[in-house]
């Protein structure tokens, strides 16, 4: 998938499931969950114990867009993509990182948090923005860095829920990501991935429902 492709899809799904866990026999079926519950963003951490072969799996699967998070090394941007990654996320901006995802024809999205790394990713060829950690202020972050730089595309992640996401969607942000919200650490702990399944429905809900008032 290219980048502008990718581009588009989050923009119009709205919405990605990011696994991070340190319980490997929980991330397959916890992701499973997150996909009965709507989900078709889904995103594993390679800091979750066998992510390259969740991505290998569920790459392969109609229908599902795949992406790696925590890529930090060159290596690690080309071995998520070997296994199917369509897209790469990072908590850093990393010039060269960037490089490697663009000489791999997927799109990256490196964490920003300032004005200043927004518009230094940006310029360095970053088509989405993550936003990370979480601004204290929320989505009125989001709407005062659009102020100024309306052409950025802001994908916040920590702190987004079903109780919140409609407000980052309505200030702006290009899509959200869900995951601790979704992923509770206790419920994958003890195999209840019914409750993930549920969560998935009620977060997908809040994003729809932000749809519905931006097309009024």
């Amino acid at each position: 998938m290219t980048p502008e492709a990718f581009v588009a899809l989050a923009g119009r799904l709205k919405a990605s499931a990011i696994l991070r866990t340190q319980l490997e026999q929980a991330a397959g079926p916890a992701m499973d969950a997150a996909v009965r519950g709507g989900f078709r963003i889904v995103e594993f951490t390679l800091n979750t114990p066998g992510a390259l072969e969740r991505i290998g799996e569920f790459s392969r699967r109609e229908g599902l867009t795949v992406g790696a998070g925590t890529v930090l090394t060159r290596e690690q941007a080309r071995d998520a993509v070997r296994q199917g990654a369509s897209f790469l996320v990072s908590p850093i901006v990393d010039e060269e990182v960037l490089e490697e995802a663009h000489a791999l024809g997927v799109c990256m999205l490196p964490g920003t948090h300032t004005p200043t790394e927004m518009l230094r990713a940006h310029r360095a060829g970053a088509p989405m923005l993550k936003l990370f950690p979480a601004p204290a202020s929320g989505p009125e972050y989001v709407r005062a860095c659009l102020g100024p730089l309306p052409f950025l595309r802001i994908v916040p992640t920590s702190g987004v829920s079903a109780g919140n996401a409609r407000a980052w969607l309505e200030a702006g942000c290009h899509a959200v990501g869900f995951v601790s919200s979704l992923f509770d650490p206790g419920d994958l702990q003890a195999g209840r991935f019914d409750r993930v399944e549920a969560r998935a429905r009620e977060c997908l809900g809040a994003v729809r429902a932000s749809e519905t008032r931006s097309s009024r």
